[in-house]
């Protein structure tokens, strides 16, 4: 079985692991090429984009891809539809691989929007000190806002436009609670700004601003074709994989 798995995310490459090792797969894994080091995955990698629905869709039948994972971050909305309509018009079985959302615990604060748009209207509407947590995409959504200084954390520099009072931190999780703590406590930190990516990668930023009372601006998520199959984990990714007939 010749399998696409879409994503560099940590259960991307934990699928590609687990099913690299079973005799019968044949595993492509496809990285978008925004991430200037990214994690590479077991197996083949192709990194780059398809050219939209159509190309990915040539691209499955010229590459006789039997199944396709969409295990693409949470927020790559604009690939999860071009693998739907791909999928769908290739007549190949698509399995979106979606890691749980975060959800507030006692203590929490939480503000949620739909979008970064929203996000920045809290933030201008009486924040002083931002620490804001969205990878390098849709920073400029930030870049009107001329009171706020901005930490901005990002693996790979920004570019679009950025505020202009800002510090800008390129740093990779996972993080401790206790770095955490400290590197708000340093820079007197009075919102946080985050995506719900979910994961345990970046999640130790959500405990330190519970400890710290800090209240957290979630963005929520884009959402996923009602016609999609979703499952939460590489292990239940690999069970589809490995039955006999896709669900």
């Amino acid at each position: 079985m010749r399998v696409l798995i879409l994503g560099g995310t940590g259960e991307a490459r934990e699928l590609a692991r687990i099913a690299s090792g079973e005799r019968g797969f044949d595993i492509v894994s496809s990285l978008a090429g925004r991430v200037r080091d990214p994690r590479l995955p077991e197996g083949e990698v192709r990194i780059g984009g398809f050219g939209g629905a159509e190309g990915l869709r040539t691209w499955l039948s010229d590459n006789a891809i039997d199944r396709v994972v969409d295990a693409t971050h949470p927020f790559a909305a604009t690939i999860g539809a071009n693998a739907s309509r791909a999928a769908t018009a290739a007549a190949v079985p698509l399995l979106r691989l979606l890691r749980p959302a975060w959800t507030a615990a006692p203590g929490d604060h939480w503000i949620p929007v739909p979008d970064l748009d929203a996000a920045a209207r809290i933030v201008g509407a009486g924040f002083s000190r931002v620490f804001l947590t969205i990878g390098r995409q849709g920073v400029g959504a930030f870049a009107g806002l001329t009171e706020p200084w901005f930490l901005i954390r990002a693996i790979d520099p920004p570019t679009a436009s950025v505020p202009p009072r800002h510090q800008l931190l390129l740093a990779r999780g996972p993080f401790s609670v206790a770095d955490e703590i400290a590197l708000l406590s340093r820079h007197a930190i009075d919102v946080l700004v985050t995506k719900n990516s979910g994961g345990d990668q970046t999640e130790a930023k959500l405990d330190a601003a519970r400890e710290l009372g800090i209240p957290v601006v979630m963005i929520d998520r884009p959402p996923v074709s009602a016609s999609t199959a979703v499952v939460g984990s590489a292990d239940e990714a690999w069970t589809w994989l490995s039955s006999d007939i896709a669900v």
